[in-house]
């Protein structure tokens, strides 16, 4: 069977190579990259990571996908969706997420790759809700769930059982959207086979 890719207008959501390996380690070890998670990746990390992600490809048909610039062939990141699987009142959830290297934020391409997983996750897989959280100081990130339509009530603030107490990166905001919301819009997306 073909491998499945999402294409937008300046971007290929598609599966992992070698070749994505050292620049992901590269974003995964930059300080401004990772501000809002615990701690930067080693190489090791990095690369387990990329294994965990192909993994859960070939188990589930959905993932992280790696982004490339459709112009140039750059990696740029990830994009994509991945199940939110610790202990939390909205749990077990699908999460759509992202980390892009620093050269290409601003540039929309987080929302763009967004819109994509999102459409896929509803259309394809069939998703009832798909949710996003972050840090409460991650403005950015907020800015880009936004963006995506998505939506936060401070009743579903929360903290992060995997961050420790005390720390500022665990007190978390919750968005989410649902199917039905997403088909009152049409996001132009295409699904190569």
């Amino acid at each position: 069977m073909p491998t499945l890719e999402l294409r937008t207008e300046r971007l290929r959501l598609r599966r992992w190579t070698d070749a994505d390996r050292d620049p992901f380690a590269a974003l995964n070890a930059d300080p401004d990259v990772m501000e809002f998670f615990p701690a930067p990746l080693s190489r090791t990390e990095s690369d387990a990571f990329v294994d965990r992600i192909e993994a859960h490809f070939d188990e589930h048909d959905f993932g992280l996908w790696a982004v490339e610039s459709a112009a140039t062939g750059d990696f740029t990141g990830y994009v994509g969706l991945w199940p939110a699987t610790f202990e939390a009142h909205f749990t077990p959830a699908v999460e759509v997420g992202w980390r892009l290297a620093r050269r290409w934020w601003g540039s929309g391409i987080a929302t763009e790759a967004a819109r994509a997983a999102m459409a896929d996750g509803f259309e394809r897989l069939g998703l009832d809700e798909i949710v996003s959280m972050t840090a409460r100081v991650n403005v950015r990130s907020r800015r880009v769930m936004e963006k995506l339509g998505m939506t936060s009530d401070a009743a579903d603030d929360f903290e992060h059982p995997r961050v420790a107490v005390g720390h500022v990166l665990r007190p978390h905001v919750l968005y989410r959207r649902s199917a039905e919301e997403h088909g009152q819009e049409t996001w132009k997306v295409s699904t190569i086979n």
